[in-house]
């Protein structure tokens, strides 16, 4: 296959980035129904719903994480047809809902460091963990995770990693570390590409000082900031999609990205490899929640039990390229994927990953002048 065959498959390939959509397409969207997909855009409209209608759900997801043969299935168990929109970050979905957008949805799906901030802010439902089964049958990991004692307001639902997708044939060597990055700039000139987040950049960059990914260390900040700053010329730009494509052709060498996505565009082009680096990474986590606006608790305690079984969970991972919390599903998944290092990495490296956490605003703020002075400069 040719790098512009390459090319076309991945821009016409079933699902957009996990964080966010293809910059630029939104506009082009803007109306639709992208009901191919089993989801359509959150912001088309306002959705209103009448409380008592057990005959529809509406959730508030990431692209690609359902598409019609999951919402299908849903409905022939369950009688209950299934509306998913789609958000493209944490922010922008929180904003959503903080701004009373978001009433007609009953299931939710943030990230882990997003809980902790929803159930500060008083938007979940405590959840009534006798209407759920198999819970036992997750990870233990994550039958108590920290972001959620006991789970009590939200079950995990997929899982995942941050690292550097690179191109074998166009490095001397090849990355281990963050390291590798600094040490190799001058042979890398504008042909790597970090991701459009702050907090997920800046981490980085503070494992690969030694620090913790969530410092609120204002001097060990300022350190990660002025080692950005020295690595800058390297950088092309700071995009969590574009780097797709750029990569297939040819035009960069590294990029950084989340693992879902490096398994998805590895399967395009057999000379491109994932690494966690070895001094640390993110790890995040995606989950099901009930908002307190619910409209239609009984249905999203129904999804949630759907989206728990082994069977439903395995299909998943196998369909759309999500690493499981679902021990027993994993045990169902064929042996080539339970030992995709990219999906399921072993356990030694995952113990130098650290989850990103939510800082105190001053701090927040520090991030964010930081980046805003790094990334417009």
């Amino acid at each position: 296959m040719s790098q512009q065959d390459k090319l076309n498959r991945l821009l016409h390939s079933r699902s957009l980035n996990r964080r966010r959509f293809l910059q630029g397409t939104t506009a082009a969207f803007a109306g639709l129904g992208l009901s191919s997909c089993g989801w359509t855009l959150a912001d088309v409209q306002t959705r209103t719903v009448e409380r008592g209608d057990s005959n529809r759900l509406y959730i508030f997801t990431w692209a690609g994480y359902t598409d019609d043969d999951l919402l299908a299935q849903f409905e022939q168990q369950t009688g209950i047809q299934v509306i998913a929109d789609v958000f493209d970050s944490n922010e922008a979905m929180l904003a959503k809902i903080l701004a009373g957008g978001g009433g007609a949805y009953s299931i939710i799906y943030p990230s882990d460091y997003m809980v902790l901030k929803m159930v500060e802010d008083d938007l979940l439902t405590p959840l009534d963990l006798g209407r759920i089964e198999g819970l036992n049958q997750l990870f233990e990991n994550y039958q108590n995770p920290p972001y959620d004692p006991g789970n009590g307001h939200s079950i995990p639902v997929s899982w995942g990693t941050t690292g550097l997708i690179y191109n074998r044939q166009a490095l001397n060597g090849e990355p281990e570390n963050w390291e590798y990055l600094w040490q190799n700039q001058s042979q890398l000139s504008r042909q790597v590409t970090m991701l459009n987040d702050v907090r997920e950049v800046m981490g980085a960059t503070l494992k690969h000082l030694g620090y913790s990914l969530n410092s609120q260390d204002a001097q060990e900040i300022e350190e990660a900031y002025e080692a950005l700053v020295e690595l800058k010329p390297a950088i092309a730009s700071f995009t969590s999609d574009a780097w797709r494509p750029q990569i297939l052709t040819g035009d960069l060498k590294i990029a950084m990205g989340y693992s879902v996505d490096a398994s998805e565009i590895m399967e395009e082009d057999e000379n491109l490899g994932y690494v966690i680096p070895k001094n640390g990474s993110s790890l995040w986590t995606d989950t099901l929640v009930i908002p307190k606006t619910a409209p239609n608790p009984d249905g999203a305690y129904a999804w949630i039990n759907f989206m728990l079984q082994p069977t439903v969970a395995a299909e998943i991972t196998k369909r759309l390229s999500f690493a499981t919390a679902n021990r027993v599903a994993y045990e169902q998944l064929p042996e080539e994927i339970q030992q995709d290092a990219t999906l399921f990495p072993d356990p030694e490296v995952l113990a130098n990953c650290e989850s990103v956490s939510p800082v105190n605003e001053d701090i927040a703020q520090l991030y964010d002048r930081y980046w805003t002075r790094l990334t417009s400069s």
